[in-house]
């Protein structure tokens, strides 16, 4: 991976040198919170636990820089290996599990915040792991007592790039009703869409993802957000319609289930259109790329994370958090930026002035960006 030039600090940026992003406000960010379920599994777990012996498979499990993963994997049948669900089946486990992880991403973000329920005033939530009609902010506003008079949408099927997509639904109702409290809830049972058919490309998927959920919460406009987590300033999108079949989510036939499909040339297609994307983001901004400090990126594969810190020129300290986060989870779906943002605010090292990045990506292809302020 490149080395880039050490990141310029704040402190060292003349006002005159970034006049838009300087002097531009935007929503807060007031925190987040995450959720998995209780059972974990290394790669050396699932590969015992489902007898796989071919060694193709087994290296594409044990060299993707995953450690573990937090998974609800199906009951056990009679060969003492856990059974195949059916489509119903897990479509069901989506519903149920999704609900449960997103509840306590929920509560753990607004507990962060001191602030109730009732204070929730927009519902966004976000998923690509099943299908659900009422979907889950009908289901949480049931489950955990949000007003029943609270606004809401639900984001499906964008995949893993649809955290930013919804987060830029979410900021722009905070600014259209400054003060009141609009929270994105990312819900992503990545066990619910699994095959077992022994091929190459279901176990590339079956190697990779995790289950997970995670809350963030945002308000513009009033005294509380000036001391609390970064402002979203500005949003950039770039989609490659050449590609818009690299990554997708669609109906097999010989298993009657859904099936993820990933296209061996999905690193090269984002991190080629990388820099594109960024430099939208950062162009008016008077920002140039060496003065961002903090980088928040998908952690969309090994490879994935390799191609955008090389082609953006990022150090293995810049994604620091995506790493992390793909080894103890693995990929989190929509919801990997902020496991990545919680960990950066448990770090502890952001400064007032400090720039920095949110960036995901998934199927359209699709890379998202957003700028913000700490």
């Amino acid at each position: 991976m490149l080395l880039s030039e050490n990141p310029v600090r704040q402190d060292d940026i003349r006002l005159s040198d970034a006049p838009w992003a300087a002097t531009r406000g935007g929503p807060s960010i007031l925190g987040v919170g995450t959720s998995n379920p209780d059972s974990s599994y290394t790669q050396e777990d699932l590969l015992d636990l489902y007898d796989i012996q071919d060694r193709r498979i087994r290296s594409v499990f044990l060299n993707c820089a995953i450690d573990k993963r937090f998974l609800d994997v199906p009951p056990f049948g009679d060969d003492g290996r856990p059974r195949m669900e059916t489509q119903g089946e897990l479509l069901a486990k989506h519903k149920a599990r999704g609900t449960e992880m997103g509840a306590r991403a929920l509560h753990s973000c607004l507990k962060q915040i001191g602030a109730a329920v009732s204070d929730i005033g927009y519902l966004v939530c976000v998923s690509s792991t099943g299908l659900l009609t009422p979907g889950f902010s009908a289901l949480l506003i049931r489950e955990v007592g949000i007003p029943t008079d609270c606004s809401r949408l639900d984001v499906v099927g964008m995949g893993c790039n649809a955290g930013l997509n919804a987060l830029n639904a979410t900021t722009g109702w905070a600014s259209a009703n400054p003060g009141r409290i609009a929270l994105m809830v990312c819900i992503e049972v990545c066990s619910a869409a699994y095959v077992f058919d022994g091929t190459m490309r279901t176990s590339v998927v079956n190697s990779l993802f995790g289950d997970g959920a995670a809350a963030i919460a945002v308000s513009h406009g009033t005294p509380e957000t000036e001391r609390t987590g970064p402002q979203v300033l500005k949003y950039a999108s770039c989609i490659v319609p050449d590609a818009v079949a690299a990554m997708r989510y669609d109906w097999d036939d010989d298993q009657g289930k859904f099936s993820f499909f990933l296209d061996r040339d999905v690193p090269y297609v984002v991190g080629a259109h990388a820099e594109t994307v960024i430099g939208n983001l950062l162009s008016g901004t008077g920002l140039r790329r060496s003065q961002i400090a903090h980088w928040l990126i998908h952690s969309g594969g090994k490879k994935v994370i390799d191609s955008v810190a090389v082609n953006l020129g990022l150090t293995r300290h810049d994604v620091r958090h995506t790493t992390s986060v793909l080894r103890d989870y693995g990929n989190l779906s929509s919801g990997s930026f902020l496991f990545s943002y919680e960990q950066l605010m448990r770090e502890g090292v952001t400064r007032p002035g400090d720039y920095g990045v949110l960036m995901t990506m998934g199927p359209g292809s699709t890379l998202e960006t957003a700028l913000v302020r700490y």
